[in-house]
């Protein structure tokens, strides 16, 4: 178990703040409450991050593409939370990603996250068309902020239209954000944007302080 992370303000250029460790549930939480996630990659030690300019979703930008509208009110798929954790998260390690030849999410990874599933700190929520699972997103609480993972699809819109239910969902418990981590194409076009590392980590402590009850 990681006892403690450097300071995120002190990471490198590319936003490494430590490497190494273990992805014990501790370890993990220790981390998102310090704004630090993990980033795997192949042939180095566990390398933990920090970005110098961190994406974020706050609910009152959120951009919904009439397209998406139109989904969302055609009811294509129903919806449901925590009922299929591990399925999310290994469908997100088959997602094919543009311009990756592999998956950040290793077995390893996945039980991690899985073992915060089952201590109620990592959630998930799903899209499901004639009881066959075609779309998700997951991610971490912690305490009070959340940070959303990953997602996939099947189907068109399952994976946004999942992503709107999880909005929904910690709008109604109070919090007015989500950290993405790392900007995508898909999440600057529903109206994340970037902000710096200093103004993130301050984010961070204000919305933990408020003790939100996320689920």
């Amino acid at each position: 178990m990681i006892q403690a992370f450097p300071d995120p303000r002190s990471a490198t250029p590319e936003g490494i703040v430590a490497a190494g460790g273990d992805l014990q549930p501790e370890s993990l939480l220790l981390a998102y409450r310090n704004g630090i996630f993990p980033w795997p990659h192949p042939g180095l030690a566990l390398l933990w991050f920090c970005p110098p300019a961190r994406a974020v979703l706050e609910f009152q930008d959120l951009h919904v593409a009439r397209s998406l509208a139109q989904a969302r009110k055609r009811l294509l798929y129903t919806f449901t939370m925590d009922r299929a954790f591990r399925d999310v998260i290994a469908a997100c390690a088959r997602a094919p990603r543009p311009g990756q030849g592999g998956t950040w999410l290793t077995p390893a990874m996945i039980e991690g996250y899985c073992r915060l599933h089952r201590l109620g700190r990592a959630h998930s929520v799903e899209a499901w068309e004639a009881g066959r699972l075609v779309g998700g997103v997951y991610g971490v609480d912690a305490d009070g902020p959340f940070s959303g993972e990953s997602m996939f699809h099947l189907r068109p819109y399952a994976s946004k239209l999942a992503l709107l239910r999880l909005i929904e969902h910690l709008g109604s418990r109070g919090l007015g954000w989500l950290d993405i981590q790392v900007m995508t194409p898909h999440m600057k076009a529903m109206g994340a944007k970037e902000i710096p590392r200093d103004e993130f980590l301050k984010r961070l402590a204000r919305t933990r302080s408020l003790g939100l009850k996320l689920f």
